[in-house]
């Protein structure tokens, strides 16, 4: 099993920036991708960024040029940086772990609140 702990989420103003760490533990060999998610009330959970291996990253459209994915495999962690921040980024953000191949699994953290506001 792998257990995902999400932290750095809060309040920050338009503009502003904000950066999430998801600490992995468990089974972490198992670990082929992870990724960061976003749901916003009364909106469906969509990905964020995603980052695959140690290099292979995507990005929604939404937050390309401003939020950067990151891994830190000695820690087990893996980072979103959050810049140029907007109202429409408040949301519960998740961080999600997947095991690829032919069963493959996944695993998500509880979430942690970041709200744009002024």
């Amino acid at each position: 099993q792998v257990q995902l702990v999400e932290s750095g989420g809060g309040l920050v103003q338009p503009g502003g920036s904000l950066r999430l760490s998801c600490a992995a533990s468990g089974t972490i060999f198992t670990i082929n991708a992870m990724g960061w998610y976003r749901q916003a009330p009364e909106k469906e959970r969509e990905l964020v960024a995603r980052i695959i291996g140690d290099s292979r990253i995507s990005y929604a459209d939404s937050v390309k040029g401003r939020f950067t994915i990151s891994r830190d495999n000695a820690k087990n962690t893996v980072y979103l940086q959050m810049s140029n921040l907007k109202p429409e980024d408040t949301a519960v953000y998740y961080c999600n772990a997947e095991r690829g191949g032919n069963y493959p699994m996944n695993w998500w953290g509880k979430g942690t609140l970041v709200t744009v506001s002024s």
